[in-house]
């Protein structure tokens, strides 16, 4: 027998070893077409559940990653609503009326929730809040359902 004529030849492993594949992606088939479901794997790309509760330090150290993210923090000292009439009388000098009262604590808003009140102060020449009140998750919740 030639060497090209071997190397041609099949070995008898190789054909078991095709058959295998091929009795395995038949029985697939079968389980999609009779509605069960295959015996997947599932991938695991991300943590279970509770699986920080045994390492720590990975909890802390996925904590840390957000701890950089900005966000925008805004002292609100009142609203108005006023007609674009108005807006445009406005000039330099003109005081517009607010909602809030004198001496009310202001509200702290991060991204546009409410955090926390306080109350302005001024240090080094420079305005500042003096927080008075943190609105816990509960009240948050409250003020969401009204």
């Amino acid at each position: 027998m030639s060497e090209a004529a071997a190397e041609d030849q099949v070995s008898e492993d190789d054909w078991a070893a095709a058959m295998a594949e091929q009795t395995t992606a038949e029985e697939a088939l079968a389980a999609l077409d009779s509605g069960a479901p295959a015996a997947a794997q599932p991938a695991n790309i991300f943590p279970q559940f509770g699986e920080s509760a045994h390492k720590p330090d990975e909890g802390l150290r996925d904590f840390e990653m957000i701890l950089d993210i900005p966000v925008q923090l805004t002292v609100e000292l009142g609203r108005t609503k006023i007609s674009i009439r108005n807006l445009l009388q406005l000039g330099h000098g003109s005081v517009v009326e607010l909602d809030g009262m004198a001496g009310e604590p202001m509200d702290v808003l991060v991204n546009g929730t409410l955090i926390a009140q306080g109350e302005v102060v001024v240090v080094n020449d420079k305005f500042g809040i003096r927080l008075t009140d943190i609105i816990t998750p509960a009240e948050r919740m409250k003020k969401l359902k009204r």
